[in-house]
């Protein structure tokens, strides 16, 4: 039998090299090439193929009219803040990987949900990290029913979907991906070639039995998941787990969905049972906002398809080194500097010689344009040492001729300051154009930063 080859995989990208390279030739990254070993072709110089499972179909051409869609095409998880985050629920066949730093809550959240779903479905719990006697005291410590949970403690990859044929569960959850080695490669569990391996048979598994799958993932120390790239692009929906040092609160963010919105938001709090959803994350953000304080600044944010109020907080303070500070969290720095230039030009408000700190109370990262406003404001207030209204919440987009532009969804914006009891909001004149104002609330429309300043006077 002929010898295997190999090649070599960027662990970035997923780019497969003919040969070993300190630098990958597609995205450019550096060592970041690792050997993989190729399926050795058989006598007749034909690669091995995998077999099917059990209920699987040859495929064959269709045309779209004709395909029927399932009566159930979605699978109701029970909790509406992961549901939301999944697009409104787990899609039939669907591959879902989950990520997040150790202890974050990941197991503690997937064993939830099979504990949810094992009333109505079958669902399997496969773990490669833990026994089933500490999965067992998980799910006593959470107050689970236990007496429908299966749990199935193995790492070949070969194995767990022997098993998963046998018991066709409508849920299966791998307990980490890292874990789970094939049979027929030789390198370490959690390598490249093994992960990838894993993850494609899993994801063949997924689309022929119609099972959802759920992937636990590991994060390295940037805060990406372990392993390559590839893993990313090969499953259907890309979840993350995120949390303030010290904090209860943790935050799904979908990045990648195939069946729903991506940037969408989960909130949880961590109690001594387990994960427990926020109806109201609007309110946690701005639970410990004081009153009367300069530098605080409430911006309506929007975040997949629900809009949030967040608290803005700047300081500014005479610098001390030649050269000022600009330090932003939750926030582009880049962007800050920007800012900056803007209300110096257009609003005649000087910092060059000033530190700026910028902080999103909470823990949430705020990647739209909407917050610019919001941003110059608190920078305002901590210079000025002037606080601005309590009830004044605002949003919206400044350019560098100082203009505010629209920002989609004002209207929803709009309503979601005024339910938690807002009464002033400053927005773009393009998002007030044809806007009723709410009962007892001010709409503050303006065209330009030095109007909106106006405004405030």
């Amino acid at each position: 039998m002929a010898k295997a080859k190999s090649a070599y995989l960027c662990s970035d990208c997923g780019a497969s090299q003919p040969k070993w390279g300190g630098q990958c030739g597609e995205c450019g990254a550096w060592n970041t090439l690792t050997e993989i070993r190729l399926s050795a072709p058989t006598a007749a110089g034909k690669p091995v193929r995998h077999a099917g499972f059990a209920g699987a179909q040859a495929a064959t051409v269709v045309r779209l009219d004709q395909v029927r869609q399932h009566r159930e095409a979605r699978l109701q998880i029970g909790m509406s803040e992961l549901d939301r985050v999944l697009g409104g629920g787990l899609v039939n066949g669907s591959v879902t990987l989950i990520g997040g730093d150790p202890g974050i809550g990941k197991s503690t959240l997937l064993l939830q949900v099979m504990a949810a779903l094992s009333s109505q479905r079958p669902c399997l719990y496969v773990t490669g990290e833990e026994s089933a006697e500490q999965v067992a005291m998980r799910a006593r410590r959470l107050q689970l029913q236990t007496s429908s949970l299966n749990c199935l403690t193995e790492t070949s990859i070969e194995r767990i979907i022997e098993q998963s044929v046998q018991a066709q569960p409508a849920l299966l959850i791998i307990d980490s991906i890292q874990t789970i080695y094939s049979e027929a490669l030789q390198s370490a569990p959690g390598s490249v070639s093994q992960v990838r391996d894993a993850c494609a048979q899993l994801v063949r598994y997924a689309k022929q039995s119609d099972c959802a799958v759920f992937l636990v993932g590991h994060v390295t120390k940037e805060g990406h998941l372990a392993g390559p790239r590839v893993l990313e692009h090969m499953v259907d929906t890309v979840l993350y787990f995120e949390s303030d040092a010290g904090s209860r609160f943790r935050v799904i963010r979908a990045v990648k969905n195939r069946f729903g919105a991506v940037n969408e938001l989960g909130v949880f709090a961590m109690t001594d049972t387990g994960l427990r959803e926020v109806s109201n994350p609007s309110a946690m953000f701005l639970a410990e906002r004081q009153s009367a304080v300069a530098g605080s600044c409430v911006l309506v944010t929007r975040e997949g398809t629900r809009p949030l109020l967040v608290e803005v907080q700047a300081l500014v303070d005479t610098a001390s080194a030649g050269h000022p500070r600009r330090v932003a969290v939750g926030i582009d720095a880049q962007r800050i500097n920007m800012l900056l230039a803007v209300l110096h030009r257009h609003a005649g408000i000087a910092v060059h010689d000033q530190d700026v700190y910028l902080n999103v109370a909470g823990g949430l990262r705020i990647n739209e344009t909407a917050s610019d406003l919001a941003v110059l404001l608190a920078i305002l207030s901590s210079l000025r040492n002037q606080p601005l209204a309590d009830d004044l919440a605002v949003f919206g987009e400044v350019g560098l001729a100082g203009e505010l532009r629209p920002v989609p969804n004002g209207e929803e914006r709009v309503k979601a300051a005024v339910g938690q009891g807002f009464k002033r909001i400053l927005l773009p004149q393009a998002n007030q154009r044809g806007l009723k104002a709410p009962a007892g609330a001010t709409l503050l429309g303006a065209t330009s930063l030095q109007q909106a300043l106006e405004r405030l006077d």
